[in-house]
């Protein structure tokens, strides 16, 4: 069968790989639609130390499809269903999982290899991060589970309450989610970035106001922000969705005081960023670092697909066949598309 095998940064081929059956507790997924991510795109240009131990490695973890074939042991799906599964699953015994932190899973098991006409996912995924979907929800809706999934863990630790203000930095696909879910909730969000198709988008997921910052910087950014809260005074939550160290600083700047930071994107490993402490202090700011999904998180955001209260299929810029993976990949780094769908 064909499928993306990763070599090391810059170097990502499609190939013929060995089909697998299924072992116990497996199933073998045939795949409609795998979905690129922000994730993809940095794992592309410089590796990722946990999802790629050892290389060459299967590459892509945003997918739906159908069950070919079930492994030993396997009773709550069949052949032949329309299923999603989640890209990891927690061992639930190790020190974070007893302490109710399954995000910080000391083993957590990857899944990758979306991008392939079939993937094997793991039993442990099987058996607490796969659904069954319905008819009435596409492959292509249903693919991004998982970064919605990471969104709803970043809204849970957020604290937004009805009729906050919602500052969310940055309108990529991740960003946009945040718009929608925490309009959902009742607050108004005030979308920010510097390309007009994002922020066309944001609008569209529920924003209130937007805030392009093209041509702006220093502390022309923070004025232009600020002046769209009430009073002037800040965020009551800012949510960072970009992964940058000065997106971050922008974040926890622009909030008011007694606000809220969710530093949600993740940055190269070593990069700092910095906070002014008399300002952390006299404006009691929280900053939380959001990391990845748990089981709960899962659940809710395939309910959220599966109900439209989040339209997965909104994120797409376009449906392009297998071959097409690092070209869009390359169209993501240029700002050409959001997510692309890749459907073997």
């Amino acid at each position: 069968m064909k499928a993306a095998m990763f070599y090391g940064p810059g170097d990502l081929r499609i190939e013929d790989v060995p089909h697998r059956d299924p072992g116990p507790g497996e199933l073998l997924v045939d795949v409609r639609a795998a979905a690129t991510c922000g994730t993809d795109l940095k794992s592309y240009r410089r590796g990722h130390p946990k999802l790629f131990p050892t290389l060459p490695a299967r590459f892509g973890h945003e997918f739906s499809g159908v069950v070919t074939a079930c492994g030993d042991g396997v009773s709550d799906f069949e052949v032949g269903q329309r299923v999603v599964a989640a890209n990891t699953a927690p061992c639930g015994h190790c020190w974070a999982c007893t302490i109710n932190r399954p995000s910080l899973c000391e083993n957590l098991e990857f899944l990758n290899g979306a991008f392939a006409e079939e993937v094997v996912v793991a039993a442990s995924i099987v058996a607490r991060n796969t659904y069954a979907i319905p008819d009435s929800l596409s492959f292509e809706a249903a693919a991004p589970l998982e970064p919605l999934a990471t969104v709803v863990h970043g809204m849970e630790e957020s604290g937004i309450a009805l009729g906050d203000t919602v500052v969310v930095h940055g309108c990529g696909p991740i960003g946009q989610m945040f718009v929608r879910l925490a309009t959902l909730r009742g607050a108004s969000v005030v979308a920010v970035d510097s390309a007009g198709g994002r922020l066309e988008r944001a609008k569209a997921a529920g924003a209130v106001e937007v805030v392009d910052l093209t041509g702006l910087s220093g502390d022309d950014v923070d004025a232009a922000i600020v002046r769209q809260t009430p009073g002037g005074r800040g965020a009551d939550v800012g949510i960072e969705a970009v992964g940058l160290p000065q997106v971050w600083e922008q974040t926890v700047r622009t909030l008011r005081p007694g606000g809220t930071a969710v530093l949600f994107g993740g940055t190269p490993r070593g990069a700092g960023f910095t906070v002014d402490s008399c300002d952390m202090h006299y404006e009691e700011y929280t900053l939380k670092g959001v990391f990845h999904h748990t089981p709960k998180h899962v659940k809710i955001a395939v309910d959220l697909l599966v109900s439209g209260r989040s339209d997965g299929e909104s994120l797409v810029t376009e449906s392009r066949p297998l071959d097409q993976l690092v070209p869009s990949l390359e169209d993501m780094a240029a700002g050409r598309g959001s997510k692309y769908i890749l459907v073997p």
